[in-house]
């Protein structure tokens, strides 16, 4: 069977990407996207994908996101596939001319929705009503073309949750895939380890700040931003007056990564209401404790006490979390290692496979 994937955009790596080039090489399928990053793709160690680009986006907010939308809207490989996956917020737009299909929904577009008051509130007056006026509309049409998609599936409870109660839609959960036999455990070092796109909703700044006040504990930061989003000037923001005990490294290799892992004492996530968040996982399959901020999918997927710390998303509370996780970091190894194994491709994309058989059956 010929599948293709559409998503987004492929530009800084985050669990989305790494999700979809790990079910297009478990599905042998294409992807179909719109700007293609091939550094992170070759970074991410999957440049045997075949990705398809329907050509670069304008790269200002909004215009970036109407220009997504309106390239997959156009497109039509209905006749050059037997079945479609869609992946991200713009994607599933392509969904009235490419049937039968499945949409694995990371999340209901949060600036839509439950982040709407949020981005909001941090834009002037000038931004703010563009910003209203773009929602309305927008999302209008969105919720127009999510009607023509076969499936959803999606990537924790938590998501599921905001899938009916804002799109009012069932969904099937199916976790995102971690390849636990690349993870491995070298050392528990001296620093602490945070992976993340520099976007406003991952609280970086919660992370910073905790070790400006832990000046004797280190702290890498990995993960990049992408052009043309609300992104830009937060990354600005965090990357501004950095003390010298935090380091922030950027995009890096895949292998520069799992020695990342490999080599740190403990993982420290703070994202407002995460989806479901790859990175806890993969920390986890590495055999290192996980401090994550009590909320969202990190409550699917640490197991509080056992692989690591879940705490309120303020920096006392991380502070006294990261100390205490910090003095015997290796009596969390056996239990973390066991946890992420819950959690491997192969189950993944046995699931998948699953879901796509049963849309197609039901469209025979």
């Amino acid at each position: 069977m010929k599948v293709a994937i559409f998503h987004d955009y492929i530009g800084a790596i985050g669990g989305g990407e790494k999700l979809v080039l790990t079910l297009a090489r478990g599905l042998g399928a294409d992807v179909i996207t719109t700007d293609v990053d091939m550094d992170s793709v070759k970074k991410m160690g999957f440049e045997d994908i075949n990705i398809i680009s329907l050509g670069t986006t304008l790269k200002m907010p909004p215009l970036k996101q109407i220009d997504a939308s309106i390239k997959f809207a156009t497109s039509n490989y209905s006749k050059e596939y037997e079945f479609f996956i869609f992946s991200g917020n713009w994607a599933p737009f392509a969904a009235k001319k490419h049937k039968p299909n499945l949409y694995y929904c990371h999340t209901p577009t949060r600036a839509f929705y439950d982040l709407y008051d949020n981005y909001l509130k941090k834009h002037s007056f000038f931004i703010a009503v563009p910003f209203v006026i773009w929602v309305y509309f927008h999302k209008k049409f969105s919720e127009n073309y999510l009607g023509h998609v076969c499936k959803i599936v999606t990537n924790s409870e938590n998501t599921k949750r905001r899938i009916r109660k804002y799109l009012h839609r069932e969904s099937e959960v199916i976790y995102p895939p971690i390849d636990v036999s690349r993870f491995k455990l070298k050392e528990y070092g001296d620093f602490w380890l945070s992976v993340n796109r520099l976007y406003p909703e991952k609280r970086v700044e919660l992370q910073i700040e905790a070790f400006r006040k832990m000046p004797d504990k280190k702290l890498l930061v990995v993960g990049g931003y992408a052009t043309g989003d609300h992104a830009s000037g937060y990354a600005s923001e965090v990357t501004d007056n950095l003390p010298g005990n935090i380091k922030l490294l950027g995009s890096v290799s895949e292998e520069k990564l799992l020695e990342l892992y490999a080599s740190c004492k403990g993982f420290l996530t703070t994202a407002m209401d995460e989806d479901f968040g790859m990175t806890p996982v993969e920390a986890m399959a590495s055999g290192k404790p996980v401090v994550a901020v009590k909320e969202g999918g990190y409550l699917e997927s640490v197991s509080d006490g056992k692989t690591g710390i879940l705490t309120k998303p303020y920096v006392e509370n991380i502070i006294e979390a990261v100390i205490t996780v910090s003095k015997n970091p290796e009596t969390y190894k056996n239990a973390c290692i066991e946890r992420a194994k819950m959690f491997d491709k192969s189950i993944f994309v046995k699931k998948i496979i699953e879901a796509v058989n049963q849309v197609k059956d039901s469209n025979k």
